[in-house]
């Protein structure tokens, strides 16, 4: 009984340490990519990836960080370089977790990157892709804020590039904003954000409906 004992004992404290070397991890790696040091940030969820083969989350935010840096990149050859890698670590995080709607998205920002450096060379192909994907993932989720209010603002984008008012859309960015005030958070480091980009989207939307 005592070998039973101290076996499970033994195991408790090296799960207990490895969650603990992972919380340490992915907190740093937080901490390097709100201080702007995205290389770092980076190269340390990759080597979380790493050690942490059934977990999404760590691939998920590489994905993220190389495609948030990539926007506003003026060279090609360094923008494919960062969203080819951030496909990369999208797919092995898609492939640990199926349906997921937070990768889903994700892909489509990945998409939006590329449209947002040359509009004319990846629109065509990519619009379409991305409707798409977030139809898929408002179908699987349409209670996740972070959903919603990246479909609200695709939708914007496609309205405000052909010429038209974004006001039919400015509903749906309100009850995202709901959405992310009601959303239980239970899951540690999953990414719960987006709050504060929905109400600045909002504060747009009442500044076109105000009069002058």
């Amino acid at each position: 009984m005592k070998t039973i004992v101290f076996v499970f004992t033994f195991m408790l404290t090296l799960n207990l340490a490895a969650q603990t070397s992972y919380e340490k991890g992915m907190t740093k790696a937080f901490q390097l990519w709100s201080e702007q040091k995205n290389t770092e940030a980076s190269q340390l969820f990759e080597r979380i990836a790493t050690a942490e083969k059934e977990n999404w989350l760590p691939p998920y935010y590489l994905a993220t960080v190389e495609i948030v840096s990539s926007f506003g990149i003026q060279e090609e050859g360094v923008l494919t370089a960062k969203l080819t890698r951030a496909k990369k670590y999208l797919d092995q995080a898609a492939s640990l977790s199926k349906d997921n709607p937070e990768i889903i998205i994700s892909y489509a920002l990945l998409n939006t990157a590329y449209i947002a450096f040359d509009g004319q060379k990846y629109g065509m192909t990519l619009s379409p892709e991305n409707t798409a994907l977030f139809t898929k993932a408002l179908e699987i989720a349409p209670e996740n804020p972070r959903v919603v209010l990246s479909k609200a603002e695709w939708d914007m984008g496609f309205a405000k590039f052909f010429g038209k008012s974004t006001q039919a859309f400015c509903d749906d960015i309100t009850r995202a904003i709901e959405l992310f005030t009601n959303e239980e958070q239970t899951i540690q480091f999953y990414p719960y954000s987006g709050i504060e980009r929905a109400e600045a989207v909002q504060t747009s939307c009442k500044k076109e409906t105000s009069p002058e």
